[in-house]
């Protein structure tokens, strides 16, 4: 595939003797990592901060990304120095590609290995630090440490000091990695750019829905004053209400995972969004009608949704039941979480939206008729929305693949890059 793409070759090969590693160029050497790195042990000094080794392969000091999410020692015993410049291998999270070059002065956990080169001008750590990612990726390091230690993923020093590596020239090596940085950094800019076009269509789709749930389809309608100040005019024929007037307001239970059953006939839905937000099966079900949800906490909180048929809910969920046959739910799920971002509550975790605010909610109902043009509508703008979003998002996996097989062709020396 790399050829296809203009990339070629070295001129010969040689048998590494190495069964997972195979072929390499004959101008390259296999070493055992040991041979190459070794690992430092520093004190802390007073003026260094955390620095955390990322699951992207970016090592920095913690504040410079982001300091929520993640557990703070009150003792930080056993932390050692890092220094700018260590291959620093985090032993819990390697496999997953936490492995890298910091880019910063600092301290963190002794569950990372801190290594740099044995022999001056012999390694260069971000060569090793895109070929250790490379082995964690392809899943090499997954299978090597349940053969060292069963049921754990842990790759600590030891592990990495005991694995034979290719070990080209320093040159060589210096060139790959400027090659890799140049190629990388387009390719993540082809990313952010293809990111960046989704969020402004999801944008766009999302002032379409509002306005539509807000304003209607007719933009020659007479408009009055709602009398919501984040809504402004509503068609002059359009009612305003609140949620407890036109719903029942419940909540869903505690579902523990060990009541879930693999063939389950009734869906039990979360606060998740994956797999259309269904979280296991169980054999019984405690609501057995169309209804809306809406998680209560967190990120997503007052994101609604629409449940059908006999199903269940767990604890996290809100639960909207009709009393009347007054409304369209397709319609009430856009114009009800529209509405549910003005009535959060900030709380530590994010943002609340509980079974009090959900009551309170007051949003614009139109007529039956044009709840249901309404929902259609948007139906239609949002399949055509997704389809953008498809084709977005398929072109971001493949300069994802390409990067990735760009980087495992120039580190095993399936290509020359000089």
């Amino acid at each position: 595939m790399m050829e296809g793409l203009g990339f070629r070759p070295y001129d010969t090969y040689k048998d590494s003797r190495v069964d997972w590693i195979g072929s390499i160029p004959s101008t390259w050497d296999v070493q055992r990592a040991k041979w190459l790195f070794k690992r430092m042990d520093r004190p802390v000094r007073p003026e260094d901060d955390i620095v955390t080794c990322f699951r992207d392969g970016e090592v920095t000091l913690r504040n410079n990304r982001r300091t929520d999410g993640f557990t703070t020692a009150l003792k930080e015993i056993g932390y050692q120095g890092i220094r700018k410049g260590d291959l620093v291998i985090h032993a819990m999270d390697a496999f997953a590609g936490a492995i890298g070059v910091s880019h910063s002065d600092g301290k963190s956990t002794p569950v990372y290995s801190a290594c740099v080169p044995r022999q001056p001008n012999t390694v260069d750590p971000p060569f090793y630090a895109y070929y250790m990612r490379h082995l964690a990726l392809s899943g090499f390091l997954v299978s090597l440490a349940k053969g060292i230690r069963e049921r754990s993923t842990d790759f600590r020093f030891n592990d990495f000091a005991e694995l034979e590596i290719p070990f080209p020239s320093l040159p060589e090596q210096r060139a790959i990695v400027a090659f890799l940085d140049e190629k990388c950094a387009k390719a993540d800019g082809a990313v952010k750019i293809k990111e960046d076009q989704i969020a402004l269509l999801r944008e766009r789709r999302q002032i379409i829905i509002q306005d539509a749930v807000t304003r209607g389809l007719n933009p020659a309608a007479p408009m009055k004053d709602s009398g919501i100040d984040w809504i402004g005019q509503i068609p002059a024929h359009w009612e305003r209400r609140k949620v407890r007037h036109l719903f029942s307001i419940g909540r869903g239970r505690v579902i523990p995972k060990e009541e879930l059953v693999e063939d389950g006939k009734y869906p039990v839905y979360s606060s998740q969004t994956k797999n259309d937000g269904i979280f296991g099966y169980l054999n019984s079900y405690d609501f057995d009608q169309d209804q809306l949800t809406w998680t209560t906490d967190g990120a997503n909180a007052g994101t609604v949704f629409r449940r059908r048929g006999k199903h269940n809910c767990t604890n996290v969920c809100g639960t909207l039941t009709p009393k009347t046959n007054s409304t369209d739910l397709d319609f009430c799920v856009h114009a009800v979480g529209h509405a549910a971002l003005f009535y959060k509550r900030p709380d530590t975790n994010g943002a609340k939206i509980m079974n009090e605010e959900m009551a309170a909610i007051e949003f614009p109902l139109p007529p039956m008729t044009e709840q249901s043009l309404i929902s259609k509508k948007i139906a239609v703008v949002s399949e055509k929305f997704e389809n953008a979003y498809s084709i977005k998002e398929r072109q971001i996996a493949a300069i994802k693949e390409y990067k990735t097989s760009l980087i495992n062709a120039a580190v095993t020396g399936k290509i020359k890059v000089i």
